[in-house]
């Protein structure tokens, strides 16, 4: 059986990938605008990029905006390669390859 990566798995941390990788390679996107996308909190969103930050999964950078502090949030090349792989694993668990019939 395929194994899934428990890191992107997790319902929460799946939706974030998934919306991260949306973005072209190289974006970001600021974590204001990420935590309304994904009707999360900010406590819970952050617990769950801590972990796929923790993976390599995603990158995030702080910066200032003039005086505004901002944080911005995009996935890494790892973590892109990792979600492609979590989807094909997925696609392979829905469709797996008929078994040759015996005679």
């Amino acid at each position: 059986m395929t194994e899934l990566d428990p890191v992107i798995h997790a319902q929460a941390r799946l939706r974030v990938v998934a919306s991260l990788s949306a973005l072209n390679i190289g974006d970001k996107i600021a974590f204001p605008r990420l935590q309304e996308l994904l009707e999360m909190t900010a406590g819970n969103l952050s617990v769950h990029l801590r972990k796929l930050e923790d993976a390599g999964y995603v990158e995030i950078s702080k910066t200032h905006r003039g005086r505004t502090p901002a944080t911005l949030v995009g996935l890494s090349r790892r973590g892109r390669l990792a979600f492609e792989e979590y989807t094909e694993n997925i696609r392979a668990l829905l469709d797996p390859t008929p078994s040759k019939e015996q005679p």
